[in-house]
């Protein structure tokens, strides 16, 4: 089934986030197949734990950056991967070193709440002011799992559909093995 892309004049058109249900509808809409699991609240990743038994393939968490020059970056990694926050701009073509974005950011270009940040969150950049970085480890085949868009939840998608999703929101994704820190940082 071909994947039905927002039309450009109903993207603009529209102003309100979209909503986890609408989400869901469009995904389903566009023949991408997803496996949603239901849990408490998670903020963190550490906080997943104990609902990973139950949810295979990656799991994931998201980065909101930008850098000197306001240029947006909204980075999907393994969740346990080891990020060099400090060369990262060099492998995504960042002007200068990163910063996470505040919150009020997040929600205007985003639609989501920190803690919510999720590659799905694209679905609500219709500026196209957001660069997709994917760490090149959640391209490898395997399922990944993302909030769809509030913390409450996890959808499941395969990376093929995860990929088609990015390009029916006009996200053709940066997939970059992303720099790890020396050893004795954290990262």
């Amino acid at each position: 089934m071909p994947i039905r892309t927002i039309p450009l004049a109903d993207r603009f058109a529209m102003t309100a986030p979209v909503t986890p249900d609408q989400l869901c509808d469009y995904l389903t809409e566009n023949g991408i197949a997803f496996h949603r699991t239901d849990h408490p609240a998670v903020f963190t990743v550490a906080e997943t734990a104990p609902h990973r038994d139950e949810m295979v393939g990656h799991h994931t968490k998201n980065l909101f950056l930008k850098d000197k020059k306001g240029q947006i970056f909204l980075v999907s990694a393994e969740a346990h991967a080891r990020i060099d926050l400090k060369r990262l701009h060099e492998r995504i073509g960042g002007s200068g070193r990163l910063s996470f974005g505040s919150a009020e950011l997040l929600l205007e270009k985003l639609g989501v709440t920190p803690g919510s940040v999720t590659a799905f969150a694209v679905i609500n950049d219709r500026a196209g002011d957001v660069t997709m970085v994917l760490d090149a480890t959640l391209a490898n085949g395997d399922d990944v799992n993302f909030h769809p868009l509030i913390n409450t939840a996890t959808l499941r998608v395969s990376r093929d559909d995860l990929l088609a999703f990015f390009r029916s929101t006009g996200h053709e994704p940066l997939i970059v093995d992303l720099p790890v820190p020396p050893d004795g940082q954290n990262g």
